[in-house]
């Protein structure tokens, strides 16, 4: 199984349909919410170069947000990766 990070805050709808789809996968993550720790969205920024949540992480790698990671889903492309 895929090691997969979530960086996420509260009041984000996106992040909400990126766990909900990884939930659905049967798929375990760890959420790192940058609302309750500040210095996580730098760590966040720092390794994705982006500053909006949510941001996925496969095996270290950025993936994007939920909208890419539907779109990888969509192409048949993220099971493999998450496996």
């Amino acid at each position: 199984m895929a090691d997969v990070t979530v960086y996420s805050s509260a009041q984000c709808p996106y992040c909400v349909m990126a766990k909900q789809l990884l939930d659905r996968k049967g798929v375990s993550y760890t959420e790192i919410r940058v609302d309750l720790e500040p210095a996580k969205r730098d760590e966040m920024m720092q390794k994705s170069k982006q500053r909006t949540v949510p941001q996925i992480f496969i095996n270290d790698q950025p993936i994007g947000g939920y909208t890419d990671m539907l779109a990888l889903d969509r192409a048949n492309k993220l099971d493999p990766m998450l496996t």
